[in-house]
Formats: C-alpha cells, sequence, structure tokens
C-alpha cells in the first residue's frame, strides 16, 4: 500500500476532519438561523481546506467562492427576510434523541469499518499541470456545458425570487 500523506498531512486531515464534524454537530444543535449559518460556513471552509490539502486547488478555490461565500451570503439575505424568534427553546434530552445519538454512533462505526475494510484504487500519477486542468474545465464549462450551466442560473435565479416572494408574503399576513 502506498502512503501519499506524510505525518504532518495526516495530522492536518485528522484536524479539519475534527473540525468539520464538531461544526456539522454544532449546526444540527443550535436553533437560532445565524449560529446555523456560521457553522455550515465552517463546514464548507475545511471541505475547501480538504481539497486544497489533497493537491486539488481549483476545486478549494472554488468550494471557497461558491458555497462559503455564495451559499452563506444567500442563507444570510434568508435570515434578513424571514422573522425569527429572539429567545431559544430549552430542548431537553429525550428518549428520541438518544437513540438518535445511539443511531448515528451505530452508523458512524459501520461507516468506520466499512471504509477501512474497502481496498481503495490508488494512482500513482500526480498531475502538477493545474494551469491545464483548469483551462480544460473552463472549455468544457463553456462550451460543452453552456446550457446546463445557464439553467442551473435560473433556477438558483428563480429559488431566490421564490425565496423573497414567501417572505414577503408571510411578512404581509402576519402585518395584517
Amino acid at each position: 500500500m502506498v502512503h501519499f500523506f506524510s505525518h504532518g498531512d495526516s495530522l492536518a486531515f485528522y484536524v479539519l476532519a475534527l473540525i468539520i464534524l464538531l461544526s456539522a454537530m454544532l449546526f444540527l444543535q443550535f436553533r437560532k438561523v445565524i449560529y446555523m449559518a456560521l457553522a455550515m460556513g465552517a463546514i464548507f471552509v475545511g471541505c475547501a481546506a480538504l481539497f486544497l490539502l489533497l493537491g486539488a486547488v481549483f476545486v478549494g478555490i472554488a468550494q471557497v467562492m461558491i458555497y462559503a461565500g455564495a451559499i452563506t451570503i444567500l442563507m444570510m439575505f434568508a435570515i434578513m427576510l424571514t422573522n425569527h424568534e429572539a429567545t431559544e427553546s430549552v430542548s431537553a434530552f429525550g428518549i428520541r434523541k438518544g437513540l438518535a445519538a445511539l443511531g448515528s454512533f451505530l452508523l458512524a462505526v459501520i461507516l468506520l469499518f466499512t471504509i477501512r475494510a474497502t481496498h481503495w484504487r490508488q494512482s500513482l500519477v500526480v498531475n502538477t499541470d493545474t494551469q491545464h486542468n483548469v483551462d480544460k474545465i473552463g472549455i468544457m464549462l463553456f462550451r460543452q456545458y453552456t446550457i446546463p450551466f445557464e439553467l442551473v442560473s435560473l433556477l438558483l435565479l428563480a429559488a431566490l425570487v421564490g425565496a423573497v416572494w414567501i417572505a414577503r408574503q408571510t411578512k404581509e399576513e402576519k402585518q395584517d
């Protein structure tokens, strides 16, 4: 088995994975949308750091620009356009949460054993010509995938307009 990571890289991977997991757990625990948005931003930045650690510079930077930037800003708009209670509700640890925690732990153990038992195919070729790959991605995006790219843009615009319309309609109903 060929090891691609040095000990420092392995340590960085485990630290990033821990940060991502903790951010995800905090995301699920928070009740205020602003805290949830911050936790989601930490998840996205951690994933981008993993891509950078793996040498996928373009994907890492795209992750930061698209997810940590645009989607976090979109969530901030959702926060501003919707009403949220100023106080947080107190959540007690009940039987449902206990079963959910047990199920999550069992799923994590099963996934860990499955990942450890799988024989992953590894490539020994590392492409250092990142500019060439970025050029290829750009050419494919604007030649071969122009229509899907534009359709996704229209879908995101429609979702944003729909969210504003729903938020405004809810606000008007509360004023009446």
